[in-house]
């Protein structure tokens, strides 16, 4: 069911929730929080289907955000909002509420926002792009207990990252942090096999990837060594290297959905590690409301590189390990 208000405002659109639930049978006591996303035009479609993928798993109420940019003088003063309801298969398993704001209203979004939240349920902020410099101090982020944004959707990740890092608190998150969670589980799952200090490490990415980067600052929070950064076709991060006191531990992912992992001693492997969705990653972050200590401590680490003697003893490490395994293929 999809329901249009024009010039409307929160209390008509709760009405209209409360009417079109009776009229379709759909309780609104089954939904376990709060989505509100914060976009534009040009992003939102992208970003409600895939909440709407991950309301599956999480039935939530999404509230959509869409701030309408006004070319005139006389659109500035026209303050306006109009709303579009979607319950039951129009909105996954929970419902979606888009709301176009106009005028004075677009500074203002925490006030249509804040009689829409469902009572006594978290709330979780999601900005797909244009994030704020610090989202805890946003109107509308601080209403959430979970603030999530993407520094791969800027222009410089980089520096959007040293910006989070600036102004983070307690319940931020980023989802070029969440795209990591194969490769920090995998990575740990080896150096429990290995049983053997680790010395240096090697990230393999595209270039200005902030997953890498987010990979590098674990390391050095981590396991206190340097990182070399070095630069490929991608996509996205396609290969680690630790070097450590038995050889190199390398997850090798070039393209496609599967890696090669080899530990010494150990034959080499075949791994799932696919890219996944921007739903897949919105469905992680919301299983877990508490703040991620880990992510802020790789988030403030700083990467230092291998010195010249490092840096050749982690290529030759990298060589030696290489050859037969070719060898054996």
């Amino acid at each position: 069911m999809r329901i249009d208000l024009t010039d409307t405002n929160a209390s008509k659109i709760n009405k209209a929730l409360v009417q079109g639930r009776r009229a379709i049978g759909t309780p609104a006591v089954g939904m376990v929080l709060t989505l509100v996303i914060v976009t534009d035009e040009e992003h939102a479609y992208d970003a409600i289907k895939a909440a709407g993928d991950a309301s599956r798993e999480h039935p939530s109420r999404t509230l959509v955000v869409i701030r309408r940019v006004s070319r005139s003088p006389r659109d500035r003063h026209d303050t306006r909002l109009d709303a579009e309801l979607r319950l039951g298969s129009d909105a996954g398993a929970g419902e979606t509420v888009l709301l176009r704001l106009r005028g004075e209203l677009t500074r203002r979004a925490d006030s249509v926002v804040l009689p829409l939240l469902l009572p006594d349920a978290p709330v979780v902020v999601w900005w797909p792009v244009g994030a704020p410099p610090v989202p805890a101090k946003d109107p509308l982020g601080a209403l959430a207990q979970r603030r999530i944004t993407d520094a791969y959707a800027v222009e410089s990740p980089i520096s959007e990252l040293a910006a989070r890092a600036a102004g983070y608190a307690p319940g931020d998150t980023d989802l070029a942090w969440t795209r990591l969670t194969p490769w920090r589980s995998m990575l740990a799952a080896a150096l429990d096999q290995a049983r053997a200090e680790v010395t240096s490490a090697v990230v393999e990415s595209e270039a200005e990837n902030p997953s890498a980067e987010l990979l590098a600052r674990w390391f050095v929070d981590r396991l206190k060594v340097p990182v070399e950064m070095v630069v490929t076709d991608g996509p996205v991060v396609t290969a680690v290297r630790l070097r450590t006191s038995d050889g190199e531990i390398h997850i090798d992912r070039p393209e496609g959905p599967v890696a090669r992992l080899a530990i010494p001693g150990q034959p080499s492997r075949v791994l799932a590690l696919k890219v996944r969705t921007t739903a897949e990653l919105i469905a992680e972050e919301l299983r877990r409301l508490d703040p991620d200590d880990t992510y802020a401590a790789a988030l403030r680490a700083t990467v230092t590189a291998p010195g010249p003697g490092e840096e050749d003893a982690v290529t030759e490490a990298a060589a030696t390990e290489t050859a037969p395994t070719e060898k054996a293929e």
